[in-house]
C-alpha cells in the first residue's frame, strides 16, 4: 500500500490519492464518454493498495497508465499518455525557441525581462539560457499542482523563479561593521579587517559583489554612515602620525581629541598644533573623499553572476551625527555629484537617506546642512532616495537618540523597495536579515473574472472570495519554497552565512539553515490595483473616493490575511507593493489574450505598479500623494511613492524637499522624485529636455538618457521590456517646473 510519495526533486510527501483520481478525471473530461466514477475509484483503489509503501511520482504515472490500458477506457488511456507527451513536446518547442531568440540578441521581453542585465553579451546568454531552461523544471518538478496551476492559468508570479532550485534567498542588510573588523573568508582567499578608509569603501563593495553571486536578489548596507566613521578617524590618527614623522614633534594627544566636523580649510595663518590639525584633516577629506569616488565607481564596474551585472546595490545613511559620520555622508554625497567617470550619473548603488527628526530634519539638526546637500544631489542625480524613519511603522521604542548603536532600531531599505524590519523571532531590525521569497497576485484578472456580475456589492464580494483563495495558494507556494530553502547546507553560501546573516555565526558548514532563515520575510505582493478597480466599480482609485475605499479595504483585507497566515505557519509574512519590471507586462499580454481589450483595464501593455496611481493620470502631487500614503502603512514588505517634475530640476531642490515635507505630513514610508536628465557622452553636456537626439552643444547623438525604472536607474532604454517602455510614455508630471508649495493644486 502506497504511504510516502518521492517527488520529482527527491522530497518525501504523504500519499494523496486525490491527486490520482484528479489526473484520471481529468482525462476523462476531453473523451466522448465522460466521466466514470466508478473506473475512477476501481483504478484509484487498486493502484494504492497494490502499490510499494514509497513510490516516485513517475512510477505512479505509469501505473495510472497501465491500469488505465486494462480498463474498458482505453481512451481515456489514450488521453492521458497524450497530455503527457504533449507537455514534453510544448516545453522542447517553447525552449527552442527562446533558445533562437537569445542566439540571435533579439530584443523582445525574454532578452529584455531585467534592464540591469545585459543579455547579448557571452556571459548575459549563458544567464538566460540558464534561466530559460531552469523555469520549466521548477514547473515539473518542484512545484505543487496548486502552484502550478496558479502561474499557468496567470493568477501567480512566482519571483526568481529561475533562482528556485539553487535555494537561494533573495536579499540581504549586510552588518559592514562585522566584515570590516573581522574581515571575511569567501571561497579561496580571506580579507583582512580594514585599518583605513580606503580599504573599508573596497571591503564593502567586495562584501556585496560575493553575496551576489550566493542571492538571487539585491545587497545593501544598512548604516553606511556609522559603520564607515570610524574608519574616517583611524585615516585621521595615521595623517597625525605621519606629521608627526616629518616635523619630528609628538600630537598624540590630538589622536582621540573631538573634533566638531571635517571641513577642509586653508592653512594660512595656522601655527604649530592647529596648523598640524587643519592639515590632518584636510589630508583625511581628501582620502575620504577618494574612497567614496572609488567606492561608486566600483559599484557601477564591478560585476558579478558570471561578469554579466554590476550588483543591485543600495546603501542607507543619514543619522550618524559625530564628525566621522557627518564626514563619509558629505564627500559620498559630492562625489554623487560630481559623477563618475567623464561625469555621468551613477546608477548604484541605490543611495537611500533616513530623514529623522531632530537628527536631520529640522533647521536646528545636526545634519540639517547634509540633508539640505542631499537634496541638492537628488536634483541632479535621481538620488538619494528618501526613507522617512518618522512614519509610525517605522519606529521602535528601542531607539533612543543618545545610543551610539541606535541604527540598530532604524529600518532600512534596499533596491526597488523592500523593507525588512517587523520579526516574529528574533530583535525588531533590518539588519542581518533580508526577504527570503515573494511572489505576486494579480489580481486584475480576479477582478476581470467578476465583471459579469451585474450588482456591484456581489461583484465586490465574489471578487473578495477569489482573492481570499489565492491568498491561501500564495501563502502555500511560499511556505513550500522556504521549506525546500532550508534545507540548504551553510557551505552553500560562504560569506552569507558566515559572516552577514542574523545569528549565523552558531552554524557550522555542514549544518542546513533552517534555524536561522526564519529571521527573514516572505512577501506576498500584488499589482495592478486601479486596474482592479476599474474593473470592479469602473473607476481607479485617483479618480474617486469610492474607489479608494474599496482599494483600502482590498489591501487591508491581504494584511490582515497575511497576518493570518504568520500564525498558521510561522514566518514573517508581509504584503509587498511589488516593484513590477518584467512582470508589468507579462500578465496583461495573457489577460488581453483571454478576455479582449477592455478599457481603462487591459487596453495598455502594461498593468500599474501595485497601489500606484495610473502614471497616465494627471493630478497634481499633492493628490498623488493623499491617494496613496495610507497604502504605505499596510505595505510592510516593501512600498514606494514618486512624483514626476517636469522640468529641470538642477536647480531646483527646494522641490526635492517639498515632496519630502509631503511624505512627512501624509506619514508615507519611502519616496522620491523622477525627472528628465539628458548627458552627451562625448562633451558632457547636460539639460532636461524630453526626447533629445542631439546635443546642441557638439551636434553629438550619442545621448545618455537616464531614467528610472522601478526603484533603480536605467542609462538607456534599450534594455527595456515592452511594457515598462509602454508606460514610460505614458507616464504624466505632478510637479510644473517652478512649482513652489506641492500643497497647491
Amino acid at each position: 500500500m502506497i504511504q510516502t510519495v518521492v517527488k520529482r526533486d527527491g522530497r518525501i510527501v504523504g500519499f494523496n490519492e486525490q491527486k490520482i483520481m484528479a489526473a484520471i478525471r481529468k482525462a476523462m473530461l476531453h473523451t466522448e464518454k465522460g466521466e466514470d466514477e466508478r473506473i475512477i475509484y476501481q483504478i484509484t483503489d487498486r493502484i494504492t493498495q497494490r502499490g510499494d509503501s514509497q513510490m516516485t511520482v513517475e512510477q505512479i504515472q505509469d501505473a495510472v497508465e497501465m491500469e488505465l490500458m486494462k480498463s474498458s477506457r482505453k481512451d481515456v488511456a489514450q488521453k492521458f499518455i497524450a497530455y503527457r507527451n504533449q507537455r514534453s513536446i510544448a516545453r522542447k518547442a517553447k525552449t527552442r525557441e527562446v533558445f533562437l531568440d537569445i542566439v540571435n540578441i533579439k530584443s523582445n521581453d525574454v532578452t529584455r525581462e531585467n534592464a540591469n542585465m545585459n543579455a547579448d553579451t557571452p556571459a548575459g546568454m549563458m544567464m538566460k539560457f540558464a534561466s530559460e531552461s531552469t523555469k520549466p523544471f521548477v514547473d515539473d518538478y518542484l512545484l505543487s499542482e496548486d502552484s502550478r496551476e496558479a502561474m499557468e492559468h496567470n493568477y501567480l508570479h512566482i519571483h526568481d523563479k529561475d533562482y528556485y532550485p539553487t535555494k537561494s534567498l533573495t536579499c540581504c542588510q549586510h552588518p559592514l561593521d562585522h566584515i570590516l573588523t573581522c574581515g571575511f573568508i569567501a571561497g579561496h582567499g580571506a580579507s583582512r579587517p580594514a585599518k583605513r578608509i580606503e580599504t573599508a569603501s573596497v571591503l564593502a563593495c567586495i562584501s556585496m559583489e560575493c553575496a551576489q553571486n550566493e542571492m538571487h536578489g539585491g545587497q545593501a548596507i544598512p548604516a553606511f554612515d556609522f559603520y564607515l566613521a570610524p574608519y574616517v578617524r583611524l585615516t585621521y590618527i595615521e595623517e597625525v602620525k605621519n606629521l608627526e614623522a616629518l616635523m619630528g614633534e609628538d600630537f598624540s594627544d590630538m589622536y582621540d581629541e573631538p573634533l566638531i566636523d571635517y571641513i577642509k580649510k586653508p592653512l594660512d595663518g595656522l601655527t604649530g598644533k592647529e596648523r598640524a590639525r587643519q592639515h590632518a584633516i584636510n589630508k583625511t577629506v581628501g582620502r575620504v573623499h577618494q574612497a567614496m569616488e572609488a567606492f561608486i565607481h566600483n559599484m557601477n564596474t564591478i560585476h558579478s553572476r558570471g561578469g554579466n551585472q554590476v550588483v543591485f546595490s543600495s546603501i542607507n545613511y543619514g543619522t550618524d551625527t559625530s564628525a566621522e559620520g557627518r564626514c563619509v555622508m558629505r564627500e559620498i554625497l559630492l562625489s554623487t555629484y560630481e559623477g563618475v567617470g567623464n561625469g555621468e550619473t551613477a546608477i548604484f548603488p541605490i543611495q537611500i537617506w533616513k530623514k529623522k527628526r531632530g537628527v536631520n530634519y529640522l533647521p536646528d539638526d545636526r545634519n540639517f546642512d547634509l540633508y539640505q546637500l542631499a537634496c541638492k544631489v537628488t536634483a541632479r542625480r535621481f538620488f538619494p532616495n528618501f526613507l522617512n524613519l518618522d512614519a509610525t511603522f517605522n519606529q521602535t521604542d528601542e531607539w533612543k537618540e543618545d545610543d551610539p548603536l541606535r541604527y540598530l532600531h532604524e529600518v532600512a531599505t534596499m533596491g526597488c523597495r523592500t523593507w525588512v524590519f517587523e520579526n516574529r523571532f528574533g530583535p525588531k531590525t533590518s539588519i542581518g536579515r533580508g526577504n527570503l521569497s515573494f511572489s505576486t497576485i494579480n489580481i486584475v484578472k480576479l477582478a476581470i473574472e467578476c465583471m459579469g456580475e451585474p450588482d456591484q456589492q456581489r461583484r465586490i464580494d465574489l471578487f473578495m472570495s477569489k482573492l481570499d483563495h489565492m491568498l491561501e495558494v500564495t501563502a502555500r507556494q511560499l511556505d513550500e519554497r522556504y521549506q525546500f530553502q532550508k534545507t540548504a547546507y551553510v557551505k552553500q553560501f560562504p560569506l552569507l552565512m558566515r559572516s552577514l546573516w542574523i545569528d549565523a555565526e552558531k552554524l557550522a558548514p555542514t549544518d542546513t539553515i533552517e534555524s536561522v532563515i526564519n529571521q527573514g520575510t516572505l512577501g506576498i505582493g500584488f499589482i495592478g490595483l486601479a486596474e482592479c478597480l476599474v474593473a470592479l466599480i469602473g473607476k481607479h482609485h485617483g479618480e474617486s473616493e469610492e474607489a479608494q475605499q474599496l482599494g483600502l479595504k482590498i489591501v487591508g483585507y491581504m494584511r490582515q490575511r497575511v497576518n493570518d497566515f504568520c500564525e498558521q505557519y510561522h514566518h514573517n509574512y508581509s504584503v509587498l507593493a511589488t516593484p513590477a519590471e518584467g512582470l508589468s507586462g507579462k500578465f496583461t499580454k495573457k489577460d488581453r489574450q483571454e478576455f479582449g481589450i477592455i478599457p481603462g483595464v487591459t487596453d495598455r501593455d502594461y498593468y500599474t505598479n501595485s497601489n500606484h496611481v495610473p502614471v497616465y493620470y494627471k493630478c497634481s502631487a499633492r493628490h498623488k500623494a493623499e491617494v496613496e500614503a495610507p497604502y504605505h502603512e499596510m505595505t510592510r514588505g516593501g512600498h514606494i511613492f514618486y512624483v514626476e517634475i517636469d522640468g529641470d530640476a538642477t536647480h531646483n531642490p527646494h522641490v526635492i524637499m517639498s515632496v519630502v515635507d509631503m511624505m512627512d505630513r501624509l506619514n508615507m514610508g519611502y519616496g522620491s522624485v523622477n525627472h528628465n536628465r539628458n548627458r552627451c557622452m562625448d562633451c558632457g553636456y547636460e539639460n532636461a529636455l524630453d526626447n533629445l537626439e542631439r546635443c546642441p552643444k557638439c551636434g553629438s547623438t550619442n545621448i545618455d538618457k537616464l531614467q528610472r525604472i522601478t526603484g533603480y536607474l536605467v542609462g538607456t532604454t534599450d534594455r527595456w521590456n515592452s511594457g515598462k517602455l509602454a508606460e514610460l510614455n505614458d507616464r504624466v508630471t505632478h510637479i510644473n517646473h517652478g512649482t513652489r508649495d506641492l500643497f497647491d493644486e
